[in-house]
């Protein structure tokens, strides 16, 4: 019992992920840009690098907000490179920003002697090392941005779910995703400084995915995701305090054995019976067509 004191904010902190990425997943997966918080998290860490390799405090004031016009940068760029009408889809320039980002960052670690323990944390982070000023913090910017998302959340999940019906209705979708990847920038740069990239994307997809396999209505997948990443959460702290291991690769393994775990329980649930389509930006679509049309107010 003399570990949980030691483990309770990286814990509390793993909750607060869980909270935002969740939530975020669900737009991420239906919107099939399933690698855009992989993208969006190494430009994140880009920025970070280029602060570190100037000579800047990686935990600094200053190496945040580089961090951050990195990623409204890459914002900008996500937002104008989706249409309905573009001859390339999206996932591609999608991909092409995450393996530049990372090219990039570590040529720039090439150059910076005695820095690749940065290079490290930028990819599984230490969130152990998060202290409770950090989970404050990160706490009210999420809060907060959940609730610019909550206040706009028509908007959002009508273009996440039907493109072309917002398009189409005279919703400026280029303006609301524009606003969606700035609001989900804030997110990913605080995040990646506390989590690092890949646990930040297993934060992001892996509840989300999981929770499709067994419901279709928004609310019940968020529920699903938010349970799975709490238990994920504490799993993987545990194990990695008993295996003395680092624990942001401990709770990305975790998220994929229990994803696995998951999928087979799908598959004896389902036995016997006609496939199981995941149907989620169906049933979300149905859901929207209930709700009084608000959306053509851009």
């Amino acid at each position: 019992m003399e570990i949980l004191p030691f483990l309770l904010a990286p814990f509390v902190a793993s909750l607060i992920l869980t909270g935002i990425h969740a939530y975020l997943g669900v737009h991420v997966v239906e919107r099939g840009v399933i690698f855009v918080d992989l993208a969006l998290a190494q430009i994140a860490a880009l920025g970070a690098t280029v602060a570190v390799v100037v000579g800047m405090d990686p935990h600094g004031r200053a190496a945040y907000w580089i961090s951050l016009a990195f990623t409204f940068l890459g914002a900008g760029v996500f937002a104008f490179a989706r249409s309905s009408r573009g001859h390339i889809p999206q996932e591609a320039f999608i991909g092409i920003a995450y393996a530049v980002a990372s090219a990039t960052a570590i040529l720039l670690m090439s150059k910076a002697t005695g820095e690749t323990e940065h290079l490290k944390d930028m990819l599984v982070g230490n969130i152990l090392a998060v202290s409770w000023p950090e989970v404050r913090k990160t706490a009210f910017l999420y809060g907060a941005i959940g609730i610019f998302h909550f206040i706009f959340r028509k908007k959002f999940l009508t273009i996440s779910m039907n493109h072309g019906k917002a398009e189409k209705s005279g919703l400026n979708v280029r303006f609301w995703d524009f606003l969606f990847y700035a609001s989900f920038g804030f997110v990913v740069t605080s995040s990646v400084a506390i989590a690092g990239v890949l646990l930040v994307f297993c934060y992001l997809i892996v509840p989300s995915v999981g929770a499709m396999l067994f419901a279709d209505r928004i609310g019940t997948r968020l529920a699903i995701g938010w349970t799975m990443g709490t238990l994920v959460s504490a799993l993987g702290c545990y194990l990695s305090v008993q295996l003395d291991t680092p624990t942001g690769a401990t709770i990305v393994v975790t998220f994929g054995g229990i994803l696995v775990l998951m999928f087979f329980l799908h598959l004896i649930v389902h036995h016997g019976r006609s496939a199981h389509e995941l149907e989620g930006s169906a049933s979300a679509r149905r859901e929207l067509e209930t709700v009084s049309p608000s959306t053509r107010q851009a």
